[in-house]
Parts: C-alpha cells; sequence; structure tokens
C-alpha cells in the first residue's frame, strides 16, 4: 500500500463527498469521525473511506494522531474536510510517489477563501502546510487547536497547491472564532500561560496589525479587512477567555 489519506471530521456532510473524490486515487482513505449527527460517517463509508467513529474530542492534534494510527501505506496525506486535492496536485503526489523520492516530508502551498473570495494576501498566500510524509517519520503535535506536523526530517515543498474552502459564510466565521478561541484559551491554560484585559487588547491590535498592514492584507479589498476584523477578534477572544477564568478563579478564593 503506498498512499493513505487521513481525515478528521465532525459533522462535515456538506463537505465529505468532495473532499474525499479529490483523493479518490489513494489506496487507503482514513476517516476519524468525532460523533457526527448528520450522517458524516455514513457517507464517507459509502465511499471506501475507512471510518472509525470517536464519542470524545481530545483536540485537532491528538484526533489526528489517532487517524495516524490506523493508516498503513508507506506515505501518509493528510488533509482537512474543508480541503480538496487538486488535479495537479494529485499528478504531483502520485509522481513524487512512484518515483521514489529522497525526501520523505513535503509541505503543500494552500489557497483559502473567505466568504467566498480566495485571498491572495493577508497571511494566507502563499500558505504552507506540512501534510505529506512517510509513515513513521513525522507526527502530529498534542495541541488542541493550531497542531502541526512534528518531524526532524527535511522538509520539501511541491509546486501544486491545496484548496481550503474555509469560511462558506460569516455565521461559519462566528462559529469558528468562538470555537477556536476557546480551544486557543484551554491550551494557553495547559501551557501554564497567564493573560489580562490588556494582553487581550494589545495581542488582537497585533493580530489586526499583522493582517492587514505587514501581510498586505489591504490588497484583499473590503473582505481583506474583514478577515483583518476577524483575526483581531479571534485572538482577543482568546486572551479575554483566559483572563476571566484565571479571573473567576482568583474571586473565589
Amino acid at each position: 500500500m503506498r498512499l493513505s489519506v487521513i481525515v478528521i471530521t465532525r459533522n462535515e456532510r456538506a463537505n465529505i463527498v468532495d473532499c474525499l473524490s479529490s483523493v479518490d486515487f489513494a489506496d487507503e482513505i482514513v476517516v476519524v469521525d468525532n460523533a457526527s449527527t448528520d450522517g458524516t460517517a455514513d457517507l464517507a463509508r459509502s465511499l471506501g473511506a475507512q471510518v472509525s467513529v470517536t464519542s470524545d474530542w481530545p483536540g485537532f492534534g491528538p484526533q489526528k494522531s489517532r487517524a495516524l494510527s490506523l493508516a498503513r501505506g508507506e506515505w501518509v496525506l493528510s488533509i482537512d474536510a474543508d480541503e480538496r486535492v487538486t488535479p495537479e496536485l494529485r499528478a504531483e503526489i502520485v509522481s513524487l510517489i512512484v518515483s521514489s523520492s529522497s525526501l520523505n516530508v513535503y509541505r503543500i502551498p494552500r489557497l483559502s477563501s473567505y466568504c467566498g473570495q480566495f485571498m491572495q494576501h493577508s497571511g494566507w498566500n502563499p500558505d504552507y502546510v506540512t501534510r505529506l510524509f512517510r509513515r513513521g517519520l513525522a507526527n502530529f503535535s498534542d495541541d488542541l487547536v493550531h497542531e502541526r506536523l512534528v518531524t526532524t526530517e527535511a522538509v520539501g515543498t511541491l509546486r501544486s497547491r491545496i484548496v481550503h474552502l474555509s469560511f462558506p459564510n460569516f455565521e461559519s466565521v462566528l462559529d469558528k472564532v468562538n470555537r477556536y478561541s476557546t480551544a486557543g484559551a484551554l491550551s494557553m491554560e495547559k501551557k501554564g500561560r497567564s493573560a489580562n484585559l490588556w494582553s487581550a487588547l494589545g495581542h488582537g491590535f497585533w493580530a489586526f496589525f499583522r493582517t492587514y498592514f505587514l501581510r498586505l492584507g489591504f490588497l484583499d479589498g473590503q473582505l481583506g479587512l474583514a478577515l483583518a476584523i476577524s483575526n483581531a477578534e479571534g485572538t482577543y477572544y482568546r486572551y479575554l477567555k483566559r483572563w476571566l477564568v484565571l479571573r473567576n478563579r482568583s474571586e473565589l478564593k
């Protein structure tokens, strides 16, 4: 078995068919589903995926590690349900595996959309994600959110892109800002990091300034401004939630 694709899901019925169809060239597709209630798991099975359902949610890093532990291929490609492998990337991956590449880990450029617009700046392009690797030579970090692939291997770069349909509408923006800021606050607690109202404001302002000015978000037009504000809100809420937990604990003493 040459290539395993791993995907973690929760209520991804709107995405899972297009996602798995884009990787139907793989020898094996492993889906680890977190107790979806919209039929995601059954839909993935109908497309030929090996599906494992978990009742608990340990975080993105540990959940992807679970999926990786089920993979049997020599190579592993990790993608998210809202991502698509383009035909060009498919051909490049197949060629790389067949040619017995000397490198064992690769990063892939990703093109992401925000409320229907593909962002060309704002820190989203180029946006490299390390996702293709020989099994056993890389592992996922145990971060609750914004997990990363950990390896001591040299990392190569592929030319073709993954398409990331990250925020189809503003409701999805608000949902993700809330969920990710909560997970980020929990990660801060796990690492013993503190926060206060002023650090929340400062980090939020910096996130906006970096996205809109340093990463040229203003060149993405009005949605570039909206994205910068969203990034600022997510950062602000992460620190604010951490501060409020600490504040409530101190008042209970």
